[in-house]
């Protein structure tokens, strides 16, 4: 094998790591991610309640970890998924995940701004803000399974900003439960 082949496996290997690594499961457990948020929950009020905003830089990059890989690079992910979830004895619920991806990758705006503000300027209370805006929508998924990301993420559809294309599972779930459903399928004309 010539150099040109070596180069090409070597591009290969590095394009199936990255694609087994970045990546996002689809569906996705609702358990699972209701823990996660809970999880936020008390990082984000542990940093409030003690005046600790370098855990503010934590929490940022917990959210970027799960954008990119979910479980696998966070370790909030991983211990919700490999010991929480698994001894609750829980049925899994299972979800779709580009809309859990969409309000985790919110998540991962908000937390690296107060991870900016806080540790990095030095304006506490700002960052102390956003990590309240945090605890309110993640309390919400945690609590209540009300994802504020992923409504949007449904208006986003419903709008056509996001293709159907991008989560098929969102527009058959929505015409078979729409009550369970993060979208309502378009109307479309009758062919006549």
């Amino acid at each position: 094998m010539g150099t040109a082949g070596a180069v090409a496996n070597i591009g290969s290997a590095f394009g199936y790591i990255a694609m087994t690594l970045l990546s996002f499961p689809n569906p996705v457990n609702e358990v699972s991610a209701r823990l996660v948020a809970g999880g936020v929950v008390l990082m984000s009020l542990a940093a409030i309640v003690l005046g600790q905003p370098w855990i503010a830089v934590v929490i940022a990059y917990g959210f970027v970890a799960r954008v990119l890989t979910w479980p696998t690079l966070s370790p909030l992910g991983q211990l919700v998924t490999r010991a929480i979830t698994p001894r609750l004895g829980v049925e899994p619920r299972y979800v779709p995940g580009p809309p859990k991806r969409f309000a985790q990758g919110i998540g991962a705006v908000v937390s690296t701004s107060a991870a900016v503000l806080g540790p990095g300027l030095g304006l506490d209370a700002a960052a102390y803000a956003l990590l309240g805006l945090l605890v309110f929508a993640a309390t919400l998924e945690s609590v209540f399974a009300f994802c504020i990301g992923c409504k949007l993420f449904a208006l986003l559809m419903r709008a056509g900003v996001v293709p159907e294309t991008v989560c098929e599972r969102c527009v058959t779930t929505a015409a078979t439960h729409p009550r369970e459903a993060p979208v309502r399928p378009r109307l479309r004309p009758s062919p006549r």
